[in-house]
């Protein structure tokens, strides 16, 4: 007999858990920031190569051309007689000294000192002038270089100047000028320039991480008022529903008159409906998207008509209302009363008590609505208008929409201690002056 086959394991899948939206977003945030701080920096490091490269051509330009006027203007005042003789200034006249300049005769190629500076304001080596001369007799033009003698950094420029006649001679002018000082200017135009990149680059940093935040922060709040939508509607409907659920199955075992599971389903489903409803123009308040069509109401008006539509049902409610005009939305302000006269048939009395409600509106646009229960405790009483925070076994979606309804009209929703003994919820809606 052949053993049976193994079952065929299913494959693990290993990695990494898959981000959540908010992670998803707050990791665009960090790319997008990246980004920014990127493209600053590259923008910021090459303006500030071109503005060093512009610095160091601009200096060694005006250097060059200072030398190039001077080497010119001596070799100017140097002529040869009719005989050929060289004739040229005299050392002794300074004209040499500052800056240095030497004089040199070329024959045949061969260079050699004519005349140098007597008093020279600067020591230039004897050899890389005769160097630098000889180099400009060889290309026949004008000549630069750059050395450096015992830390100092020297400048040198030769111009050649033709001989009489046709004989292979001539002449060449060298001048020297150190150019320490212009160096250490550049460098440190080069670490201040350096300095002030690292800066702007992090102040670019911190710009894109605030600008991404405040790019990001309307996705965070749209995703935060979904998931509380999410958890309202989790919150909310599970009872509901089970109670549904028990019902029908009741039903089908027919262990309760048919009858009797139909008037419960009806209010188990005409609660569920008022659920959503509430749900639905929470979620709305939250993301703006409810619109106020304001209008000037009657709000007494408004205030009786509420409670001519909400069945007592045993519970005794009196209103005291004087003439009070507000420019509000009557669908919102009307919800926002309807949910307070809830709140206080529902919670505003004993157990198996009928509950005795008193509303008052007065003329500057303030609801009052007191109740003869047990109140509120005064440390619940900031928390009463968030979700989930009623503290009497309901959701607390009803306190939370008035509270709503009040902010978007300008106005509040506080509730105190009433002198019936119970709890005092007041609306205030800014009156019509």
């Amino acid at each position: 007999m052949s053993s049976p086959a193994p079952a065929a394991r299913t494959p693990r899948r290993h990695g990494r858990t898959p981000p959540t939206p908010a992670g998803r977003i707050h990791r665009l945030r960090r790319r997008v920031a990246i980004l920014f701080t990127l493209t600053s920096a590259l923008a910021v490091i090459g303006m500030a190569v071109v503005a060093v490269h512009a610095n160091d051509s601009s200096w060694r330009s005006q250097v060059d051309s200072e030398l190039k006027l001077q080497t010119s203007g001596f070799a100017a005042t140097v002529s040869y007689d009719d005989d050929g003789k060289l004739q040229y200034p005299d050392p002794g006249d300074g004209d040499y000294d500052c800056p240095p300049i030497t004089l040199f005769r070329s024959v045949a190629g061969q260079v050699s000192p004519v005349a140098t500076a007597r008093r020279p304001c600067l020591q230039v080596p004897a050899a890389a002038t005769q160097a630098l001369a000889a180099q400009a007799v060889q290309e026949g033009d004008l000549e630069s270089a750059t050395i450096t003698d015992h830390g100092r950094h020297l400048r040198m420029s030769a111009q050649p100047a033709g001989g009489p006649g046709s004989d292979d001679s001539g002449t060449v002018v060298v001048a020297t000028v150190d150019i320490t000082g212009d160096l250490n200017s550049h460098e440190q135009f080069t670490v201040l320039l350096a300095a002030a990149s690292g800066i702007l680059v992090a102040a670019a940093a911190l710009a894109g991480y605030w600008l991404s935040g405040r790019a990001v922060r309307p996705a965070l709040a749209a995703l935060d008022q979904q998931e509380a939508f999410f958890a309202d509607a989790a919150h909310d409907l599970r009872t509901p529903v089970t109670s549904l659920r028990v019902l029908a199955e009741t039903g089908l075992r027919g262990e309760v008159d048919s009858a009797e599971v139909m008037r419960r389903t009806l209010r188990q489903s005409t609660r569920m409906s008022e659920l959503v409803e509430s749900l639905l123009t929470r979620a709305r308040l939250r993301a703006g998207a409810l619109r106020l069509n304001s209008e000037p109401l009657r709000l007494d008006q408004l205030v009786e008509a509420v409670v001519a539509d909400t069945p007592a049902g045993g519970h005794t409610v009196t209103v005291q209302a004087e003439p009070t005009i507000v420019v509000a939305d009557a669908a919102l302000v009307r919800r926002a009363v309807a949910n307070l006269l809830g709140n206080a048939l529902a919670h505003g009395h004993a157990p198996d008590e009928p509950a005795d409600i008193q509303i008052t509106v007065d003329a500057d646009g303030t609801v009052a609505v007191d109740d003869a229960g047990p109140g509120v405790p005064p440390e619940a009483a900031e928390s009463l208008f968030e979700r989930f925070r009623s503290g009497a076994g309901s959701s607390g979606l009803g306190l939370s929409i008035a509270a709503w309804v009040a902010h978007a009209h300008g106005g509040s929703l506080k509730v105190a201690t009433s002198s019936r003994g119970g709890a005092r919820f007041i609306l205030r809606i800014p009156a019509h002056k």
